[in-house]
């Protein structure tokens, strides 16, 4: 089973964007870890349609 470009860069970028959201500097620590999850799950859904070639 082989990803497409497409999908593989999607994943990616969730990747990037699931780092950058965890609650790490001091204005974001009030944040707690909704952003992260939230993108988190996204990631994975992506993940998972990805892999059974929905993508």
């Amino acid at each position: 089973m082989v990803l497409s470009t497409t999908s593989l860069l999607l994943i990616v970028v969730l990747l990037i964007l699931v780092l950058g959201a965890v609650p790490s500097w001091q204005h974001s620590r009030s944040w707690g870890y909704a952003p992260s999850g939230t993108l988190g799950a996204i990631l994975v859904i992506v993940l998972i349609f990805a892999l059974l070639g929905y993508l």
